[in-house]
């Protein structure tokens, strides 16, 4: 069993720029975009980041996936955060508030798959929208947030295209 990627004495100098070239486009997104309220947002688009910088040649970094997986997280997070906060408000005989809780954002994660499938627009950090806006909520900045940091990732993803190698 291998400890390091086979691929690390060949790609060496990828390796480390791309880790750098991710480090420096989410340190200005940061910087511009307060993002730091809402911590499943954040994961998502984290790794986001990765799937950009480490596997740029992947489905799931093209640009109709990283945009769409994500819209259509946001779409399915505000249905579910507000299915989520009707139910806390109302009583109901069949399941516990407590198992709602639970449940509402699973599902999210679950329509969230569902979506992106059926839409082509697979990205699997896109889940992670959903399930941040649902159980965390949503605003206008939130959305513009989500919006603004995954057009900038596939610009830079585009920019630095000739010098990005898969690295996964």
């Amino acid at each position: 069993m291998q400890i390091f990627d086979r691929k690390l004495k060949k790609y060496f100098p990828n390796y480390i720029l791309q880790s750098l070239l991710a480090t420096i486009a989410l340190t200005i997104i940061l910087y511009f975009i307060n993002i730091f309220t809402n911590t499943a947002i954040v994961a998502s688009l984290g790794a986001t980041t990765f799937i950009i910088f480490a596997m740029p040649k992947y489905e799931t970094a093209q640009p109709r996936r990283v945009i769409g997986g994500h819209i259509s997280g946001i779409i399915v997070g505000i249905l579910c955060f507000y299915l989520y906060s009707h139910i806390q408000n109302e009583n109901n005989f069949f399941l516990s508030y407590e198992m709602f809780k639970i449940l509402i954002p699973a599902i999210s994660v679950g329509l969230a798959i569902f979506t992106m499938v059926i839409t082509n627009t697979e990205h699997p950090p896109a889940a992670g929208t959903a399930l941040g806006i649902t159980i965390q909520g949503w605003s206008y900045s939130t959305i513009l947030v989500i919006i603004s940091t995954i057009l900038l990732l596939s610009l830079f993803k585009y920019l630095l295209k000739t010098w990005l190698k898969d690295l996964v």
